[in-house]
């Protein structure tokens, strides 16, 4: 594109370049690059069903030819923006070329490679994909009790330290270079990379057909659930759009009266375990409320959990990728103002945990 040979030759004019140290390309000057362009075209003609990308050949070139000359002049009349945008191009180029490097220290790191397993994964011992399950757990007192509890034939556990990185606010390198992220795409065997796109996941090699986020029943296992989530959505989009992707549900409460005891996932549930037992005493019901995966021992953890036959598991799925990605980004991301305008809308829906 002509823009870039703008750019390009702006800078190598001016020594501007001389501190990359990398290789700039194309993507290097259109990253983050928006504009509005408006052409009025006798008879326009679209490419594909979705009518997005102008057909007519000779728009291209008169675009190209009327912004570059305005685009030099632009530059050379303000060389501070001009050193600005050349300086962003160059952070493009540097952090363009980290990512690569960090995704083939993933892709060395794979088992595919030979270069090993996580130390913290407590692999399962079947080796078909169609009936393994990967637990994301979180902390290691929860994956002790995940490890005890689980039916080793089919349940691998990979206890992940705290809250894993941001991925919506932090540059590609930092997130390959994570050691839990690194440890996530180490366990599930897949690779980053096809000859189609460099970026997108290959699950040729996948270990499991079940990615199961399993974290405590408050906020914070909400928060550790979400950055997990986005992380997924944003680098292993294809395991959602496979149906591989789920949420645990543990129980909040444990109701026991004598040796009758039974689950709430809610408090509906609950105020109607005490009615049922009660019989008129609410006094003489133990309630106990479970804060942590930890707070339960190995058995209670397999039967109200992961146990196939009993648990309750919410697949996640993408109805809208357009509302999807919206949401994170507003919900993630840097820009505030968003972010607080959904909190004060949705505040009154908000419950106390305590």
């Amino acid at each position: 594109m002509r823009l870039t040979r703008v750019f390009k030759s702006y800078g190598d004019k001016n020594g501007l370049f001389e501190k990359a140290k990398v290789e700039i390309e194309g993507d290097d000057f259109r990253e983050g690059l928006s504009a509005i362009i408006s052409v009025k075209v006798p008879e326009p003609q679209f490419e594909g069903q979705t009518k997005t990308k102008l057909g007519n050949s000779e728009v291209s070139g008169v675009v190209d030819s009327t912004v570059s000359k305005v685009l030099e002049a632009y530059l050379e009349e303000n060389p501070k923006d001009a050193r600005n945008i050349i300086n962003k191009v160059i952070l493009a180029a540097q952090a363009r070329a980290a990512a690569r490097k960090a995704r083939e220290l993933v892709q060395r790191k794979t088992v595919l490679t030979g270069g090993g397993l996580p130390g913290k994964l407590a692999d399962c011992s079947d080796r078909d994909p169609e009936r393994c399950e990967l637990f994301l757990v979180e902390g290691d007192s929860a994956g002790g009790t995940a490890k005890q509890g689980r039916d080793r034939s089919f349940q691998a556990i990979l206890p992940l330290r705290g809250k894993i990185l941001n991925v919506e606010k932090a540059m590609e390198h930092r997130i390959y270079e994570n050691e839990e992220i690194r440890n996530m795409y180490t366990a599930l065997g897949v690779t980053v990379g096809t000859p189609e796109d460099p970026k997108a996941l290959n699950l040729n090699k996948l270990r499991y057909h079940k990615l199961i986020i399993m974290t405590d029943a408050d906020v914070d296992g909400s928060h550790i659930a979400t950055l997990i989530l986005t992380f997924v959505y944003r680098y292993m989009k294809e395991l959602v759009e496979q149906g591989y992707v789920y949420i645990a549900q543990p129980p909040l409460y444990l109701v026991k009266k004598g040796k009758d005891q039974a689950y709430a996932w809610n408090e509906t549930q609950r105020k109607a375990l005490i009615e049922k037992f009660a019989a008129g005493k609410e006094d003489s019901v133990n309630v106990q409320r479970y804060k942590g995966l930890g707070e339960m021992n190995a058995s209670q953890l397999w039967d109200t959990t992961m146990n196939p036959d009993t648990r309750t598991l919410k697949q996640v799925t993408i109805e809208s990728a357009a509302e999807a990605d919206r949401v994170f980004s507003m919900l993630m991301g840097d820009e505030v103002a968003p972010r607080r305008e959904f909190i004060e809308s949705h505040a009154k829906y908000a419950k106390l945990d305590v």
